[in-house]
């Protein structure tokens, strides 16, 4: 499944038009099985849309080293870009071991992302321990727990817990704080909640839509893959939400933050050398 997988990658990568290539070489592997043909379709798709959670973080926690910012949020990227990378082996391979690598880095990467916003008004370069041993123990009891007992309804409402925690700090500090931050920290809500709605109707009506993409053209049915439009969504508003603590985080230091537009695509977080007086 594994080297398969990554032949499909190859052509879609090399050369996007070939589908008729793509197709011979699922059909040599799944001659017979349409509904097996089906679901490696929808993982090839569940594995490239990872992606966006990889490379981007990644230049991100580049770049806030470069600027010199506090390595929380090299971390918070790193972290962000753990997520994509667990994601993608488990799409890729289908093993649980690799399901493990996707779901509890979604956990430690949320602590950062917590501690990052919960301490973005205290000393530059100050480390809170109290915190930091308290997320800590929270990620040691979720991944013991988890592990024990297996239940993915536990995991996404710790998960959630966590979101929570992020969606209350920020509303809280874009109303009081630092208003003309409102549109970035909606911005990145709001998309995060699309992915999220389109999750749950995947899972709701798994069966029907993956009966309806098999009436589909492939690269129809590729687009309609709205667990591939999950991590698409969520890797974005989970990158947006760092570039608004980061803009808290450098206004209060006093900083000179900017977003500046990759390609006039997408937005890079950037400080200039100097602080405001």
């Amino acid at each position: 499944m594994f080297w398969v997988t990554m032949k499909i990658l190859f052509f879609i990568i090399v050369d996007p038009q070939s589908v008729t290539e793509i197709g011979i070489i699922v059909d040599q592997i799944l001659p017979t099985h349409t509904s097996d043909s089906a679901v490696f379709f929808h993982s090839v798709g569940n594995t490239v849309s990872n992606l966006i959670m990889i490379l981007p973080p990644i230049y991100g926690a580049l770049q806030t080293f470069r600027d010199g910012l506090e390595i929380r949020y090299v971390w918070s990227f790193l972290g962000l870009a753990a997520v994509g990378t667990g994601s993608w082996c488990f799409h890729m391979t289908l093993q649980y071991e690799m399901q493990l690598l996707d779901e509890l880095p979604m956990i430690y990467s949320c602590c950062i992302f917590v501690y990052c916003l919960y301490e973005c008004f205290k000393q530059e370069n100050a480390i809170n321990y109290f915190p930091i041993t308290l997320l800590l123990f929270f990620s040691i009891i979720v991944s013991g727990v988890y592990l024990l007992w297996k239940e993915p309804v536990f995991h996404q409402v710790m998960y959630g817990v966590l979101v929570a925690c992020l969606v209350i700090r920020s509303v809280f500090i874009v109303a009081w704080v630092y208003p003309w931050l409102r549109a970035l920290c909606y911005a990145s809500l709001s998309i995060f909640l699309l992915g999220f709605v389109l999750w749950n109707i995947d899972n709701i009506f798994c069966d029907s839509l993956r009966a309806a993409r098999q009436r589909l053209p492939p690269v129809v049915g590729a687009v309609t893959q709205l667990h591939a439009w999950w991590h698409i969504l969520t890797g974005l508003g989970s990158y947006l939400h760092i570039l608004l603590s980061l803009q808290i985080r450098s206004t209060y230091l006093k900083y000179r933050p900017k977003i500046k537009f990759l390609c006039a695509v997408w937005p890079t977080f950037h400080v200039e050398s100097q602080k405001a007086s």
